[in-house]
């Protein structure tokens, strides 16, 4: 199951972030559960600086912009 984590407070680009990884999983057929972080401390924590950010199974994958479903799918392959 990967293991997904969107960080950012809620901004437009966040929920799009949310929708396209949720839209890339389905087409690749994974198995998966979303976290939402909001909390600043812990945003940096993952050494990002620009929301929104996708985190994939511990990993930054895409800070500050929200990537194609086409390349979100090859993020979480």
């Amino acid at each position: 199951m990967k293991n997904l984590k969107i960080l950012g407070m809620g901004c437009p680009k966040c929920k799009k972030l949310t929708e396209q990884a949720e839209t890339a999983a389905h087409l690749l057929g994974l198995e998966y559960e979303i976290e939402k972080i909001t909390n600043v401390r812990e945003i940096t924590s993952f050494g990002v600086m620009m929301t929104p950010a996708l985190v994939v199974d511990g990993e930054v994958k895409v800070a500050g912009r929200v990537p194609s479903v086409e390349e979100m799918k090859t993020m979480l392959e």
